[in-house]
């Protein structure tokens, strides 16, 4: 695993004041969410008209939750952070631990558990520590001796051997 310096911000998590850009970004996250929401009843308007298409998306969104299953993590790769959202209140979260912070690994926002607001922007977070201690480095496995040579082995390079002896032997002679 290699070494990861992670960031804090906002720190202590439990005394941060909202900024006007925390702000800004709520707003922000807002306007997206509702963006993305009219787009996704186009698409399921879109969907209820023409079953080959919903068909075609039921199909890729299986392919997905496929190959999103095939990347799960171990323990020691997940690195968990606290993180204070807009709404003021401080949950968990986790991170691949090769991200620095929640917000660059994806978490821009949240739901919150606590008050049940969605797209509560991260406003402020800190490293707790990975879900568990990666594995002892262990030493490499020395290669395995060379298997000894079985007896019919032995003859035929003897022979081989013997051959090459005596065509050297004629050459040197002529």
């Amino acid at each position: 695993m290699r070494e990861v310096e992670y960031q804090s911000s906002g720190v202590p998590l439990e005394e941060y004041e909202l900024t006007r850009r925390d702000h800004r970004c709520q707003k922000e996250s807002e306007e997206r969410s509702e963006r993305v929401r009219k787009q996704v009843d186009e698409d399921i308007a879109k969907c209820r008209a023409d079953p080959a298409r919903a068909e075609r998306r039921r199909q890729a969104f299986e392919n997905v939750a496929k190959l999103m299953q095939s990347f799960k993590k171990q323990d020691h790769e997940i690195m968990r952070w606290r993180v204070r959202l807009y709404c003021g209140h401080i949950i968990q979260t986790e991170a691949h631990y090769t991200y620095t912070d929640p917000i660059s690994a994806g978490g821009y926002s949240k739901q919150c558990p606590e008050c049940g607001e969605d797209r509560q922007t991260i406003v402020a977070f800190e490293p707790i520590g990975l879900r568990a201690e990666p594995p002892k480095a262990t030493e490499p496995t020395p290669p395995p001796p060379p298997k000894k040579p079985t007896r019919a082995e032995l003859e035929r390079r003897v022979k081989a051997l013997e051959k090459e002896n005596e065509r050297l032997r004629a050459k040197r002679s002529v």
